[in-house]
């Protein structure tokens, strides 16, 4: 393109072009300002030697468009006339991995622990739902000055690259060592989890699920009391990785407490420190319904155990994390005016007993276990929060009987952390806990064939620990949708 910044300041359409930043051999990318409205944007322009790939490149920008996801740039408009073709797109704000890397700007491992598992997080949703990107990079990746991480949107249409996750785990652990800040807490076990990225002395490569789980050790280890019992039993049959890991973990936290070298090593404490078991695919097909009949289902993936304390306490962190009138952003849009915050009943007794290693209510918690105490609003404002949404009914009765011809033949497991259930609480197909230990909220309201003349209430699923009657085909249903028990929680499908 010909001295491009020749054009700045004149319009294209309702946009004022303000400065060049970016060009390919196809389009050109722009700092732009939407005149009526005042909004900063980035705008995408195709040049005129490549107008012919309109239909291809609004194609992309309709697959931008879909995706519904906290953490992803947003698509504001797409333009097409016979002169020109655009598309404006969300301007996201701090700065890029990128842009600290060129500027030596290194992150405290913590730091950049958390922002890579909420990369790992999101690449999970998008892998999962099958989305089609292009690669990701330093580039794509945002942090602001409060620590929000944002990425680029990178859909594209059409089917996804099988090889795209392990091309994008081997992108950044070449990429992003120089961005450890050495000499911090921590820097150590970052830069051994980005050494296996990138495939070093590995025997398998890393998957998201993997990586988000790392994350997630580093940064309790972190954040924890510098206090490790003693060596128990570890498991091997990842080729070590989990040895090696811990056993990193545990030196790195010695010398930062400055005590030397001593023979100590981890207890596993109830399964909170156990992976996470990833999501299950359930393919597009008719199923049984709860009332007996059948229907036609698109695909769709639901979470393999519920939301665990941990993972709802990551949402109550980013909510603190928030200026005060902000914190009303994950709310439904119907949520009555005078509910306020989303804290469980009794939060800070189970944050008292997990930091104890103590019982909450009589029962031993970890963050492994599952949250209770959650109402309808609290569940939808941290599937908004994480990207996801509360399953239906049907969805839910689907994924249980997929592979399982008698449902209530899944028994109850008892309350514990979502990685110990029982082999009884777990279908062939890899959910865990759809007897038990907690019953579960959905997104659908029916009617109670109890009260065929009342109206549609809204649905609760599965056993749980405190019905010990109940079983997977146990159904509730409630008209009340600040419920809230202590039996009581949820689990989600990825968008």
């Amino acid at each position: 393109m010909d001295d491009p910044n020749a054009r700045a300041g004149t319009l294209l359409g309702d946009y004022r072009l303000e400065e060049f930043l970016a060009e390919n051999s196809n389009s050109a990318t722009w700092l732009a300002s939407q005149a009526s409205i005042g909004r900063r944007v980035l705008l995408i322009e195709l040049k005129p030697t490549a107008l012919d790939r309109r239909d291809a490149f609004l194609a992309d920008v309709r697959a931008q468009a879909a995706i519904d996801h906290p953490l992803i740039g947003s698509v504001y408009e797409a333009v097409s006339t016979p002169e020109h073709c655009f598309a404006t797109l969300e301007r996201l704000p701090g700065s890029s991995l990128a842009d600290r890397l060129q500027a030596r700007e290194a992150l405290k491992p913590l730091q950049l622990d958390q922002v890579l598992r909420q990369v790992a997080d999101t690449s999970l949703t998008l892998e999962a739902s099958g989305i089609a990107t292009a690669p990701l990079g330093p580039s794509d990746i945002f942090l602001d000055a409060q620590g929000v991480v944002r990425l680029v949107n990178l859909a594209r249409a059409g089917q996804r690259d099988p090889a795209r996750s392990a091309g994008d785990i081997d992108r950044l652990g070449q990429s992003l060592p120089p961005l450890v800040a050495d000499g911090h807490p921590g820097a150590s076990r970052l830069l051994t989890l980005l050494a296996w990225m990138r495939g070093e002395g590995i025997e398998q490569p890393l998957g998201w699920d993997e990586i988000k789980s790392y994350t997630e050790q580093i940064e309790r280890q972190l954040t924890e009391a510098p206090v490790v019992p003693v060596l128990e039993s570890m498991r091997t049959e990842d080729g070590g990785r989990t040895r090696l890991f811990i056993l990193l973990g545990i030196a790195a936290l010695v010398v930062a407490a400055g005590v030397g070298v001593l023979l100590i090593a981890l207890k596993n404490r109830g399964g909170s420190d156990l992976p996470l078991p990833g999501p299950v695919t359930i393919p597009a097909g008719e199923y049984r319904t709860p009332t007996g009949g059948k229907a036609a289902l698109t695909a769709f993936t639901l979470a393999a155990h519920e939301v665990t304390i941990g993972e709802y306490g990551e949402f109550l962190d980013a909510l603190a994390s928030l200026p005060a009138g902000q914190r009303r952003t994950y709310d439904h849009s119907n949520q009555p005016a005078d509910k306020e915050g989303h804290e469980p009943e009794g939060w800070a007794e189970i944050l008292a007993a997990l930091e104890s290693g103590g019982q909450w209510q009589g029962r031993v918690v970890s963050r492994g276990c599952p949250v209770t105490n959650i109402d309808w609003w609290d569940a939808v404002a941290y599937c908004e929060w994480k990207g996801c949404r509360l399953p239906t009914h049907e969805e839910w009765f689907a994924a249980l009987t997929r592979d399982v011809a008698e449902p209530a033949s899944v028994h109850p497991a008892g309350w514990g952390p979502v990685q110990e259930m029982t082999p009884s609480d777990r279908t062939p197909s890899g959910l865990l806990g759809m007897a038990g230990s907690v019953a579960e909220w959905t997104n659908s309201q029916s009617i109670n064939p109890a009260n065929p003349l009342g109206g549609a209430n809204w649905v609760l699923v599965g056993g749980s620990y405190l019905q010990g009657k109940s079983n997977a085909t146990s159904v509730e249903w409630t008209t009340e949708r600040r419920l809230r028990r202590p039996d009581l929680g949820f689990r989600v499908v990825l968008r």
